[in-house]
């Protein structure tokens, strides 16, 4: 994918082409932002125009106005298709095992590889994905090749958690920082690339925090999971009359598909589902305001919205907002989710 078919991020890939046109793209690079937003997809079209064997200088859009890229990749040459393949000899995608860390020798391997003259491109690439799961041991086994990177080399750490990364390698490493995508960005990929019509796109748009990841999430059938927990909680919590109950709501909240895999991944799960919450915490303080209901990220839940207005309208609403958004804080922090349900239940 080149540059030019990435939407978003225009101002921050302008400077990244205009870096590789004067041969300035410093040799270890860190692309820092919301995860789904598309950091993976640049540093794998930034791998495209380091070796691209037709590169080209294209024309993108950006608010109506030109902006002329001063190169780019073309997208289309052999190399190019390889590489969005994972297949170029020169390019090493490293990502978390099974285990959910990156361990050691992974980047030992990269390490040895890089120390040759790239196979058949100009420069050798080093992808490393969801870069804070690389073991401190792994972390610390990056410093002086990140320092002192071989010639023809180029290394690029993507995270969406920085500060989990050891000061050291922070520091060695150019920042690049990529924000949230627009919701219209959001629904565009989503109609465009993955084929969901429009009202699915938006739905899942609204509740996607400006993540392409996230949306598709949503998209693909776990928009329903969490959305129907999140209800079934919020119903429950409101006509709860005792401590139990509300903790009976939270063990609700947690056992339909998706809690009880592997830690990481019911964490991930759980923190879906807690934006599905808000997302409908958004809504009824909406209905409960008289707002124009066309706004609605959640319009196809219209009815079991209005009854949750009446009871988590106004000031409790307002409050159950700050409480998910703790909540959410405490899932992305590793806290056990079972805690954190039990918590919430007993603060909405």
């Amino acid at each position: 994918m080149a540059f030019a078919e990435i939407l978003g991020h225009r101002s921050l890939l302008f400077l990244i082409s205009r870096a590789v046109a004067r041969e300035s793209v410093p040799p270890s690079l860190m692309f820092v932002g919301p995860g789904g937003v598309g950091k993976q997809k640049a540093a794998l079209a930034l791998a495209q125009i380091l070796n691209c064997s037709s590169l080209v200088r294209p024309s993108v859009r950006n608010a109506g106005q030109s902006e002329v890229l001063p190169v780019d990749a073309c997208g289309r040459c052999s190399v190019c298709k390889r590489i969005a393949r994972r297949a170029f000899a020169d390019v090493f995608l490293i990502e978390p095992s099974d285990s959910g860390s990156i361990p050691i020798d992974r980047v030992r391997d990269a390490i040895g590889q890089v120390a040759y003259r790239p196979f058949e491109g100009r420069r050798r690439v080093v992808i490393i994905n969801d870069a804070d799961r690389l073991v401190p041991e792994a972390q610390n086994a990056l410093l002086k090749t990140l320092e002192e990177p071989p010639e023809s080399s180029q290394f690029a750490l993507v995270t969406s958690r920085p500060d989990m990364l050891l000061a050291t390698v922070r520091s060695r490493c150019q920042k690049l920082s990529f924000g949230q995508l627009s919701g219209a960005d959001v629904v565009e990929i989503l109609q465009r690339s993955h084929g969901y019509d429009k009202t699915v796109a938006q739905v899942a748009a609204a509740s996607s925090g400006g993540s392409v990841g996230r949306a598709l999430q949503l998209a693909s059938g776990e928009l329903a999971a969490g959305r129907e927990s999140a209800i079934a909680l919020l119903e429950a919590v409101a006509s709860a009359r005792d401590a139990k109950t509300r903790l009976e709501g939270a063990k609700g909240f947690l056992t339909a598909k998706g809690i009880g895999r592997a830690p990481v991944l019911a964490r991930q799960e759980l923190s879906r589902r807690l934006r599905a919450l808000i997302s409908l915490l958004r809504d009824t303080e909406l209905v409960a305001a008289g707002g124009d209901k066309r706004s609605l990220a959640n319009s196809d839940l219209l009815p079991g919205i209005s009854i949750l207005a009446t009871t988590f309208g106004g000031s409790r609403g307002l409050a159950a907002f700050t409480v998910v958004g703790r909540a959410l804080e405490a899932a992305e922090s590793n806290v056990n989710p079972k805690t954190v349900a039990d918590w919430l239940a007993c603060e909405l």
